[in-house]
């Protein structure tokens, strides 16, 4: 807060900016700051930015120093520094510069790729901005939540996430939905009164905190606090790094804490081995050291960084943006996919079509004229309606609307909210008589109503059977006295319909058919009626199951609600709650669901889903809300990221399974060689190259294509699948490394250094063009191309090692070189390892092991992700 309001504010001890305002009168604030009800100068606002820094409580700027850290932490990696430092001070002073240049490069290799990653988060993170109202010399505009400082006078309209926390200088019906910060669920009606000393957060009715969302009313308030100042940005400390894992992180992880317990084991029986053989202490060490190392993809972070960096840009280019890149995999893993119904399979862009009055209720243009006092819409300086609620816009602009005389002066208004599912006015005419005029959902305006029309029904039922929106209108006389409260909505006397025409969209027949082939169960959750959502639903082609309203979904229990949503299609009449209810039930019978939305009442669905998807048009609740943004609210474009995800997914799964079944055999190989040779089967500081080669080929894996069959089922991890793949397929690759050892011992009369070249080559070999089988479950190259980037590194890579031996490296390295009948030799193992890798995967996929069942870790996904919503890509540290 300006230091000027701690001057002019009472001396009493507050704890924070907030709650000194929150004590003292709206007016004596507003002076404090400096400000008024014109708001601050431009000028001025740029001053207090340039002091007070962006209005964010978290920052996504790309740093070296934490992805160097990150890259650090690795207990391998600071063992092997550690024994390269003995190495060193024992006179083995070459094996120690080879091990520590070989960690440096791996090292480096993992930094480049993850600071690329972050770079692209950050670009990505930065085009996904929030606008808030802000009153600037008497002129109300939108600007960017994060330039909002201290003094800002900003208007609050119904679904806006309030931007910072606001001490209110007005308040119209306001109510703010507080649950992110208290817990409550019930909304907190809002007056700019002043507080008692002390209240508690929960209870400071005259403040809009930051993050909190205006559930109903309107209303304008004075920034006091911004960024981490904020009650927000004060519970944002104790998440700070400590994010929500996805399911992704999860499995990640728990692949992960797999090679720990597979490493450790292989370290300590090999160290073993070799101190009982009496070997050198040193050296059995170090090369314990290289098999834990060597079977852990130590690049594996750097691959799924590029995988995930290079697939959120291309789903960037084709209109998708994922605020965090892990949340990729997340939305390659849904499988049902709930939905509103405009502006996805509708055109959204609706028109007023008629008027329709009740029989012997009044005419057709009493009902519009009535209709159009009720309506909440902002208008340019023509008198044209340019933005509001879409159904009052399209009534407002439309030519019949032109020629009809307002219905008088508008004295007080109720605002629509969803669980009224109603908006009303009070309006009076020359002569003084003051009449309520509400609007709304047919359901909802007829059950207010004193008694229904004869042929009301069968008129609603007819337009409704057509596809049709429609909204009912209804008057009655009050007393001037009256103050407008949703209790006077009743005994209303039913005018008629208004009639709306939202028609499908031409694309969305071919979209729906895309996601069923991708495996993905379409539902729609519409507050429109049944009848209209079906229809809608049958001409485009959908599936077309049972329906549920809100009332008959209120009369199931949880276990019911979950066995009806698996045969149902269309949900109408749906609340924000019931909405949530229905997704969130659904989740808990193991499907990954997601949720499309773009409106305020859409909010508490997105939070419910697996992965929460709105558009860039979408109210700032829903963009908040959701993990995915579309640049485009199509179908289309939903179905092309998830695509992109499973795209994604299946490529780090193949350096996964890779990497883990191959390092497995060789490190199996190894330990068994150490048991029978009198010397080392390979020196530490050649596991470790061998591995930095290997690794480095894979990195072009993130270009490789994908079988069609990989991207029409949900993917995810499955630690079970992966551990049998390695138990299965390593001991395939160990067959040729005992077979190898034969060679170079029998025909060779291999000795140590010529031995461990050989068997450098053939592992290197062996492992690096296994991909090529390993990446597909079709036969590769004929039935299956990989990339030409990806071709093209195993192929490097296998030569380097080939002809390593042949350069100066080869002596500092231990190499020596190998004499041409081995590579004929080597051309036939490794063509015998590839068919019999063949014959693997047919057994291996033929009969495969029971599915696992994951576990869920939901986290605090609601308040973490208010917390991401008021981050920003260029915010520094420490600014409040």
């Amino acid at each position: 807060m300006d230091a000027a309001l701690h001057t002019r504010l009472p001396a009493a001890p507050p704890r924070s900016p907030l709650m000194t305002a929150a004590v003292t009168p709206a007016a004596e604030v507003l002076a404090g700051l400096g400000s008024g009800r014109t708001g601050l100068t431009p000028a001025e606002a740029a001053r207090r930015q340039a002091m007070y820094g962006p209005n964010a409580v978290a920052t996504h700027a790309a740093r070296l120093g934490p992805v160097l850290r990150q890259q650090l932490r690795s207990p391998l990696l600071g063992l092997l520094l550690a024994a390269a430092a003995a190495s060193y001070f024992v006179g083995e002073r070459a094996d120690a510069v080879i091990i520590g240049v070989i960690v440096a490069l791996s090292v480096g290799l993992g930094v480049a790729n993850e600071y690329r990653a972050e770079k692209a988060a950050e670009a990505l993170h930065s085009r996904v901005t929030h606008r808030a109202v802000a009153v600037r010399s008497g002129l109300s505009a939108p600007v960017n939540a994060t330039d909002l400082v201290p003094g800002d006078v900003v208007e609050l309209r119904l679904g806006d996430i309030v931007p910072a926390d606001l001490r209110l200088v007005a308040a119209d019906g306001l109510e703010c939905d507080e649950s992110v910060l208290t817990g409550e669920s019930l909304p907190v009606p809002k007056d700019p009164a002043p507080v008692p000393p002390d209240s508690p957060i929960a209870e400071l009715a005259n403040c809009a905190l930051m993050g909190t969302v205006v559930h109903s009313g309107a209303g304008r308030g004075v920034v006091v606090a911004t960024g981490p100042t904020s009650e927000l940005g004060r519970i944002s400390v104790g998440l700070a790094g400590r994010p929500v894992q996805t399911q992704f992180q999860i499995g990640l992880r728990r692949f992960s804490m797999l090679l720990v317990y597979v490493a450790a084991a292989l370290t300590t029986s090999i160290f073993a081995i070799n101190v009982a053989l009496h070997r050198p202490v040193l050296d059995a060490l170090l090369f314990s050291l290289a098999i834990a190392v060597g079977i852990t993809p130590q690049l594996l972070p750097a691959v799924v960084s590029t995988s995930l960096a290079a697939g959120s840009r291309e789903m960037a280019r084709r209109g998708v943006l994922v605020k965090r890149m892990v949340c990729i995999e997340d939305l390659g893993d849904v499988d049902t996919l709930f939905t509103d119904k405009t502006g996805t399979l509708t055109e959204g862009r609706i028109s007023f079509m008629r008027a329709v009055p009740f029989p012997s209720a009044c005419r057709s243009d009493v009902v519009l004229r009535q209709a159009l006092a009720c309506v909440d819409v902002e208008m340019d300086s023509s008198g044209r309606a340019v933005a509001g609620n879409a159904l009052d816009v399209a009534l407002w602009n439309s030519p019949a609307a032109a020629a009809i005389p307002r219905a008088g002066r508008i004295l007080a208004t109720l605002p629509f909210d969803h669980e009224r599912r109603l908006a009303s006015v009070l309006t009076a005419d020359d002569a003084g008589a003051v009449t309520l005029v509400t609007k709304g959902a047919p359901e909802s305006v007829l059950a207010r109503c004193s008694a229904v029309p004869p042929g009301a029904a069968a008129a609603l039922e007819r337009e409704l059977g057509a596809g049709n929106r429609v909204v009912a209108v209804a008057t009655r006389p009050v007393p001037a006295a009256c103050r407008l409260t949703p209790d006077d909505e009743r005994d209303l006397d039913a005018l008629g319909l208004l009639v709306f025409l939202d028609p499908p969209k031409p694309e969305a027949p071919a979209a729906l058919r895309r996601l069923a082939g991708l495996g993905i169960t379409v539902k729609v959750l519409t507050g429109d009626s049944p009848v209209v959502a079906t229809k809608v639903c049958q001409d485009l082609g959908l599936a077309a199951g049972r329906s549920l309203t809100g009332t008959e979904i209120d009369a199931l229990d949880d276990g019911q609600l979950a066995t009806a949503v698996a045969g149902a299609t269309v949900f109408a009449r749906v609340s924000p709650q019931q909405k949530a209810r229905i997704v969130g039930c659904h989740r808990r019978t193991g499907a990954d669901s997601a949720f499309l939305g773009d409106g305020v009442n859409d909010a508490l669905a997105l939070h419910a889903a697996d992965v929460g998807i709105s558009v860039d048009s979408a109210t700032d609740v829903a963009k908040d809300a959701a993990d995915v943004i579309l640049l485009r609210k199509d179908l289309g474009v939903l179905a092309d990221g998830v695509a992109e995800g499973r795209r994604i997914f299946a490529n780090t799964m193949k350096y996964v399974l890779m990497g883990t079944s191959s390092n497995f055999g060789n490190m199996v190989s190894a330990a068994g060689a150490s048991a029978f040779l009198s010397f080392l089967p390979m020196l530490p500081s050649q596991i470790l190259l061998n591995n930095l080669l290997y690794d480095t080929s894979q990195l072009a894996i993130p270009t490789d294509r994908v079988d069609p069959e990989q991207q029409q089922r949900p993917s995810h991890w499955d630690i079970r699948f992966i551990r049998r793949f390695m138990f299965c397929f390593g001991p395939l690759s160990s067959i040729f490394d005992f077979l190898t050892f034969a060679v170079m011992l029998g025909p060779f009369h291999a000795g140590p250094a010529l031995f461990r070249t050989g068997w450098f080559v053939e592992s290197l070999a062996t492992q690096s063009l296994v991909i090529f089988a390993i990446r597909t479950r079709r036969v590769p190259f004929f039935r299956s191309r990989p990339s030409l980037p990806l071709t093209l590194a195993v192929l490097a890579v296998v030569a380097t090692g080939a002809l390593l031996p042949a350069t100066p490296l080869a002596e500092p390295l231990g190499f020596r070189p190998l004499p041409g009948a081995f590579f004929g030799a080597l051309a036939g193992m490794v063509l015998a390892y590839l068919v019999l890798i063949e014959v693997g995967k047919w057994l291996f996929y033929r009969f495969p092991a029971a599915p696992s069942h994951r576990r869920r870790h939901p986290g605090r996904r609601h308040l973490r992700r208010r917390v991401a919503y008021f981050s920003t890509a260029s915010a520094r540290p420490g600014a409040p």
